[in-house]
């Protein structure tokens, strides 16, 4: 399903983008950022909404500047699992392809800064120190993928659900960017339902709730409702994922 506004005058300029430290474009230069201030526009997705369907024709690549992205596989008998979640500051799409083997699909609302992919790919060969952090990003996925094949190899169901947890909790400490900082508690909100955790998580929904009611009942977490839940202790939450050690906010 497409649900999509395109703002062909966004109002918006780079240097007043919430996100512009995080994203792909904080490298720009002057004469960049004012080429990339030309070709920019504003794009919003509703929830359940197709942003790039796998295999079509890829129009425009882009940051995303709120809520929440799933990237999703569908395998042959029709099971789709979903490989990856984007949030504010990611890159979405591919340059330099036609096509894209995933589909990109709002989990949340979704406002996203998008290029034309020609106009963007000719922006690269202009502007190496642009093309140099596309690289160094998309090497930072494939280490953050490999991480999570450890977790989807190695851990158990409580390790999964609460590595699933500390993902989300780091994400939005740090305004949706990949930083490291973490707070010792917060309040966070759930962007994606059940369903799609268990299928992130490559499990069932069933074994999820009974995890996630394993945490809320240890009082590791505190739900508020389906879609916020409270971390009173990180370091609690760190011991119940698996995970040795974590970096908290100075």
């Amino acid at each position: 399903m497409h649900a999509l506004t395109k703002l062909d005058n966004p109002g918006r300029k780079c240097d007043q983008c919430l996100v512009r430290h995080r994203a792909l474009c904080r490298v720009a230069g002057t004469d960049a950022l004012a080429e990339l201030n030309r070709i920019a526009r504003t794009r919003t997705f509703s929830a359940g909404s197709t942003i790039i369907a796998s295999e079509d024709s890829m129009p425009f690549v882009g940051n995303v500047l709120s809520g929440v992205v799933k990237l999703t596989k569908v395998m042959a008998d029709g099971r789709q699992q979903i490989v990856g979640l984007l949030f504010a500051s990611d890159f979405v799409g591919r340059a330099f392809e036609d096509h894209w083997s995933y589909s990109a699909e709002a989990a949340t609302d979704v406002e996203m800064c998008t290029f034309d992919r020609t106009a963007f790919e000719r922006m690269l060969g202009k502007h190496p120190e642009l093309e140099h952090q596309l690289l160094v990003s998309t090497l930072d996925e494939l280490d953050a993928a490999r991480d999570w094949m450890l977790l989807l190899g190695c851990k158990s169901a409580e390790e999964k659900v609460a590595s699933f947890l500390m993902f989300v909790a780091r994400r939005a400490a740090n305004g949706g960017g990949c930083g490291e900082a973490l707070p010792e508690a917060g309040a966070f909100e759930m962007p994606v339902s059940r369903t799609d955790m268990a299928a992130y998580l490559g499990t069932t929904v069933e074994t999820v709730s009974r995890q996630i009611t394993r945490l809320k009942t240890a009082n590791i977490i505190r739900l508020t409702d389906m879609h916020h839940f409270i971390v009173p202790d990180i370091h609690r939450l760190a011991v119940a994922a698996g995970v040795d050690e974590v970096t908290l906010e100075d």
